[in-house]
């Protein structure tokens, strides 16, 4: 087995601003690493850094009218990293921008994610499980940052993300938990105004109750699609599958709530047109195999179920765990990262490249239990 480092952990407190430098001091390296990426990937497309940069000051107006914080720690960043404020906000729009810029010219590099949350009621403890693989880039599993971020006006957050980013997976003091995946729909980059991703999970990962969270989800418009699974330590798991317009969502079945890629919600499949399937066709079956592994120990799962389901391999390298290979860009694709936690517990614990490393590196944030009985209510 390969070793690969753990992915370092950043301490964050203050104001916006403050936090924003602190953390680009902290995650210049990574941070430069992953904008290279992805500017050459937008450079294929036609998107040198001249109009890349137009592209993200066209987006600032609607990060600031979302939550003007964000835009604050995304300027403390960039100073901190000593890196332009266009390679920050791409690391937190990076599937509007590279995807949009796609679309112009008619090439997709989709990535992939497998995401299950196990209700209490299914649990061998009668906790709350959730987590995820995440599947993108080989090179983006040494670019990624856990951020333990202190709040004087919220919950306290711990979150994986890409370097630069504001939030991906996670969970919160509150017993707030969140997975986030990868969907397409015929609706995606054909609308005006709409707040990338990233943020409305950071903007989850900031709320104090479970409903608050699906708030942030259901009412803010987005430029494409994609898939979020909120739960909450009390007891409670949703999907959301959001087109740019619209939100479908989903609960859990006998206590169990898996999704990959692909739009399951009856509804959404009625009123949109799955375009992503033709390029992540495994997706069809992850789900499956990830319920399937899980379904027979319903009432006994633990996390190291919920890993061993994560760590499949059938089909391989077309597999819920993959291997680098080749995508049909040419780019290294590979499960970048598996992700899993407790979140009433404020236990995380990641393994960066999978496939390739079962080293876990575990994560910890002191949970307000007092939060969490109330977010229950």
């Amino acid at each position: 087995m390969t070793t690969i480092g753990p992915v370092p952990l950043i301490e964050l407190a203050g104001a916006p601003r403050e936090r924003g430098r602190t953390y680009g001091r902290q995650a210049a390296d990574r941070l430069r690493r992953g904008a290279k990426l992805y500017a050459e990937s937008l450079l294929k497309s036609g998107v040198d850094w001249t109009e890349l940069a137009r592209r993200t000051d066209a987006l600032l107006p609607t990060i600031e009218r979302f939550e003007p914080a964000y835009v604050e720690e995304m300027r403390g960043i960039a100073e901190g990293a000593g890196e332009p404020l266009a390679a920050v906000v791409l690391m937190n729009a990076r599937t509007e921008l590279v995807a949009a810029a796609r679309q112009e010219s008619a090439a997709r590099e989709p990535d992939g994610c497998t995401a299950a949350a196990v209700l209490p009621q299914a649990s061998a403890d009668g906790v709350l499980l959730h987590g995820q693989n995440w599947d993108w880039r080989a090179e983006c599993a040494e670019t990624g940052v856990v951020l333990r971020i202190r709040r004087d006006d919220g919950p306290d957050i711990l979150t994986f993300t890409e370097a630069g980013g504001l939030a991906r997976s996670g969970l919160n003091s509150a017993g707030i938990g969140l997975t986030a995946n990868a969907i397409e729909c015929d609706r995606d980059y054909r609308r005006g105004a709409g707040v990338p991703v990233p943020l409305i999970r950071r903007k989850v990962l900031e709320s104090a109750f479970l409903a608050g969270a699906i708030h942030a989800i259901t009412s803010t418009p987005k430029l494409g699609s994609n898939h979020m699974c909120v739960s909450h330590a009390g007891g409670h798991a949703f999907g959301f599958e959001c087109a740019p317009d619209e939100t479908f969502w989903l609960a859990p079945q006998d206590g169990l709530y898996v999704h990959a890629n692909h739009w399951i919600s009856d509804a959404a499949r009625a009123r949109v047109n799955d375009t992503g399937i033709a390029e992540t066709p495994d997706s069809l079956y992850r789900d499956i195999r990830v319920r399937e592994s899980l379904g027979p120990k319903r009432g006994r799962l633990t996390l190291d179920d919920l890993r061993a389901a994560f760590f499949d391999d059938w089909g391989t390298p077309w597999s819920v765990c993959r291997p680098p290979r080749p995508n049909n860009r040419g780019a290294i694709v590979a499960t970048a990262a598996m992700i899993l936690m407790r979140p009433g517990e404020g236990h995380m614990e990641i393994a960066p490249l999978p496939a390739l490393n079962r080293s876990f590196t575990t994560y910890r944030l002191e949970p307000d239990r007092e939060a969490t009985r109330r977010a229950a209510e």
